[in-house]
């Protein structure tokens, strides 16, 4: 399933709107939902907040892989930013010592089983997948 999304926060329901579909059509572990969602919503903020020099509708592909779910985002006429080069927070430091921001990125990688970057043409593509639990494949 692939559909593309204005470059606006707005469209974080119709995204989840997508992806409910999406899980419709198999059955699926509850709990693959929310890892899947929140990563999409994170990627997909920072792609509208850090891009903002163009107009280009952002692209959402969502697949089966076996047992696993792989989406891949892709932005358009983009400068490259790898957010698998994003460093590890700290999370044991406090607040006071932590720098604002990367904790959704963080958040991702740890939900995730796997994430792989892609940039091309000024094509920023972030592609991710997570496993269903064996019990329920």
């Amino acid at each position: 399933m692939e559909m593309t999304f204005k470059r606006s926060i707005h469209e974080l329901p119709a995204i989840v709107a997508a992806t409910d579909l999406f899980f419709s059509e198999r059955r699926t572990d509850p709990a693959l939902r929310l890892p899947v969602d929140l990563s999409i919503e994170e990627l997909f903020v920072n792609m509208v907040k850090y891009n903002q020099d163009t107009g280009h509708d952002i692209t959402l592909r969502l697949d089966w892989i076996g047992d696993a779910v792989e989406i891949s985002l892709t932005d358009y006429d983009v400068e490259p930013y790898d957010p698998t080069r994003v460093p590890d927070i700290d999370v044991d430091a406090p607040l006071a010592a932590r720098q604002p921001g990367g904790m959704g990125l963080y958040l991702v990688s740890k939900m995730v089983d796997a994430i792989h970057y892609e940039y091309r043409n000024r094509e920023s593509k972030v592609t991710f997948t997570k496993r269903m639990a064996q019990d329920h494949a």
